[in-house]
Order: C-alpha cells, then structure tokens, then sequence
C-alpha cells in the first residue's frame, strides 16, 4: 500500500511539475507576442487615426502596461490552480488585506485617479517637454502612478501623479524665440532696428521659423543700454537654438556696422593726498 502511495505522489508530482512547466512555456512565449501584437496593432491606429508619435507611444505604454499585469493576473491564478490551492479562500484574504491596505494606500488611489484624467485629457504625451510637480524636462514615459521625465542634465525624475497639480506643456504648438540685443545710448536707434531686421528678413526662410522673426522695438532703457527685443514662431523645442542663432548673427551684423554692444565699465578715481 505505501509503494502504490509513494508511486501515486511521484506521479502526481510529475504531473503538476509538466503542467508547471507548460505554463511557463506558454507565458514565455504568449508575452513576447502579446506585446508585439498590441506595438503593431498601435501602430495601424496611430496611422489610421493619425496620431502622433507621442500620442502613439503613452496609449501603446499603458497598453503594454495593463496586459503585463492581467497575464501575471492570470498567470498566478493558474499556477495556484494546478497546485491544487482553493482559489476562493485566497481571494477572500486578498480582499480583506486590499481593504485594510486601501486606508492607508490613498496616495496610490490618488495617483491612478490622477494619472487617469491626465491620460483622458491628453495633457501630457511622451516626447513632450513640460514642467510638472516641481520639475521639467522630457516625458520619457506616463502611467496610471507616476509619471517620468527626463531633465535637460539627465536626471530621471519619477513623479507620482498625485503631486502633479499644474501641468506646463511646453510643446502644444509653435513655440516664442526671443532676442534680446543692447545698444550703447549715443548709438542711433533707428539705424539699429534697421540693420537687425535685415538680419530677421535673412532667417524668414528657415525652416525651424514659423512667422517671423521681427524686430518689435525698445523693449527698455537700461542702466547702460538701450534694449531692443528681437520675436519669432518656431517649431516646438527649437526656440532655444533659433535663438542662438539669432543672436550671433545680430552680434556680427551690429559690429560690421560699428554700433557699440555696451559691456560694464568702471570708472576710479584716485584721490591725491598732501
């Protein structure tokens, strides 16, 4: 009786030991072509739909996000299943244990409500760069709890939604190049704006400008200078290098024409004593 016991459990064991190993397998090969569906599958909406790049990449994330976690969902209930365990008692804890965690888990409730609108009124896509919860940089990726950006020196901010109270899309539209230029106050203004404009009319053609750029006038006088404030419309995230450009070209344009750019002087006065 104990040697027909003993080669019972052996051959249970080895029964549940190939249905484990089934499951494996299966999951090992059903999550590599989920997530290659749901990416193709994206990609024929975005171009059907015509979305963008970025708008394509935050729903194809949470897509991949939310079947992870319903394969893992079901991955586990199958594994308790051919290890014999009942299901309902386990449930049953678990949503005792989720209620008494729930108390103290209202950050995480607040973050996926959060976290949902923000992805329901398409205030933020991937690629976008925006100031949120106290930082700003790069969307590198947006989910249900938090939400990643990367800042201009590389750092990774992992910010959880609940603390995104206003969000700055710095990239819904054209963007504003501004330039400012200082002349020296005995220098003619008139003759300046002239030859800046001349310098804007040169950049009109540039593909990165979408309206202008124009020489809008004297901005303010300063302590030393006489400001002018050069505007255009670029293309979003090009402003900073639009204005670069702009600037060395009105540099070069001001110091051909010899009009005096005024840097800070100092002036002593030494006092002679008998």
């Amino acid at each position: 009786m104990d040697f027909l016991d003993l080669e019972g459990m052996l051959s249970n064991l080895v029964s549940i030991g190939g249905q484990l190993l089934l499951l494996i397998i299966v999951y090992v090969i059903v999550a590599p072509i989920g997530r290659k569906a749901i990416s193709k599958a994206m990609g024929h909406v975005a171009k059907r739909q015509k979305l963008n790049e970025g708008r394509k990449k935050t729903l194809e994330n949470l897509l991949l996000n939310v079947f992870t976690y319903v394969l893992l969902f079901f991955f586990i209930v199958t594994f308790l299943g051919i290890l014999g365990i009942p299901l309902a008692p386990v449930l049953a804890g678990a949503g005792i244990v989720g209620l008494a965690v729930g108390f103290g888990a209202q950050g995480l409730v607040s973050d996926i409500v959060t976290g949902f609108f923000i992805l329901i009124e398409k205030q933020i896509d991937v690629d976008d760069y925006v100031t949120a919860g106290g930082h700003d940089g790069i969307v590198e990726e947006l989910g249900l709890r938090t939400t990643q950006l990367r800042g201009f020196d590389g750092t990774l901010h992992f910010i959880p939604n609940r603390y995104i109270q206003a969000v700055n899309n710095h990239t819904r539209g054209n963007m504003r190049a501004l330039v400012d230029m200082g002349i020296g106050y005995s220098e003619n203004i008139d003759q300046a704006m002239e030859i800046l404009q001349n310098v804007c009319d040169r950049f009109r053609e540039d593909d990165r400008i979408k309206e202008g750029p124009d020489v809008v006038g004297v901005q303010s006088l300063g302590s030393s200078d006489v400001v002018l404030r050069v505007i255009a419309q670029t293309e979003k995230m090009l402003q900073w290098e639009v204005e670069r450009d702009l600037r060395k070209a009105m540099k070069e344009a001001l110091d051909d024409a010899g009009i005096e750019i005024p840097f800070p002087h100092r002036t002593i006065v030494q006092k002679e004593t008998e």
